[in-house]
């Protein structure tokens, strides 16, 4: 399935980083980000249904699928996800590209345009309408929960079999096929003397001490300007309606209503084909280029 992706290392200011590039010579190039926990082979049926010409850049996440951990006594924060989008872009050569974000990659993406309108060609958002915030009194709340969490000891579960670890998955996403499930976790766990774990950094579990709140992602997702669209699950994530809407109404080109599809919260993966085409249908051709 990933046989035609070449492994890349990149370097995020000192931290290794891992991604996969299919066809570097290709267009229009296309970065792919993954949600909380996962790793870059989650797009792997959705790239099965895509035009060969085009450039696929998969990247994990710090602490997540291949990529390096921090320090032990470091923390992750939210902003150091856009530090290995900029990573990945210089590693790759790309000056701009279209963005596909699922979940947290889907935030990223749209914090990373609003921040470097001129790099992000198009949003396709999968499943992903801002981080849970809130209003701003959930900051003390929010600070309290992260000194809390430095006390607990990070603990990497143990299971007998890759299968056992997929049906742990399960249990988290019972809308995820056996077959589905399998495969994130065959390409999301290592082994082990006593077994097999997954390959996030525990520490990811920890709450940030500082994140948005509604009014700050409104301005700040209001500020992108390149063309996005919404893909979400039936039975996917929500948030309340007036929340929503409101999300969905800040940033100025945004496609509405969104596509919904049958699935979950891990729609691409329950729904390649479909989230394919939608890719296709969204994201402009190379443009051709007089002889």
């Amino acid at each position: 399935m990933s046989s035609s992706f070449e492994s890349l290392n990149v370097d995020a200011h000192g931290l290794s980083l891992h991604a996969r590039q299919r066809n570097a010579a290709g267009s229009p190039a296309v970065v792919f980000l993954h949600g909380w926990l996962d790793h870059s082979h989650t797009f792997d049926f959705v790239a099965e249904h895509l035009p060969d010409s085009w450039r696929l850049v998969l990247l994990d996440f710090r602490g997540m699928g291949r990529s390096g951990w921090l320090p032990r006594e470091a923390n992750y924060q939210f902003a150091e996800y856009l530090v290995d989008v900029e990573a990945v872009l210089r590693a790759t050569g790309l000056e701009a590209a279209h963005f596909v974000g699922h979940s947290l990659g889907g935030i990223v993406a749209t914090a990373y345009a609003a921040a470097r309108p001129e790099r992000v060609l198009s949003i396709s958002l999968i499943e992903s309408l801002g981080p849970t915030g809130g209003p701003p009194d959930n900051a003390l709340h929010r600070l309290r929960g992260f000194l809390q969490d430095l006390e607990r000891a990070p603990h990497r579960k143990r299971y007998p079999s890759v299968e056992a670890a997929a049906a742990r998955m399960r249990e988290n996403n019972p809308s995820l096929s056996e077959a589905i499930a399998l495969h994130m976790a065959r390409h999301g766990t290592e082994r082990v003397e006593d077994g097999f774990v997954f390959t996030f950094d525990p520490a990811h579990r920890r709450r940030f001490g500082s994140g948005y709140d509604d009014a700050q992602w409104l301005a700040l997702s209001s500020a992108v300007t390149c063309p996005m669209q919404l893909l979400l699950g039936s039975e996917g994530h929500r948030i309340e309606e007036e929340r929503a809407q409101a999300r969905m109404g800040a940033p100025r080109h945004l496609r509405t209503p969104p596509l919904t599809l049958p699935g979950g919260h891990h729609v691409h993966l329950e729904q390649p084909e479909a989230v394919a085409r939608a890719l296709v249908e969204f994201i402009p051709p190379a443009r051709q280029v007089a002889p």
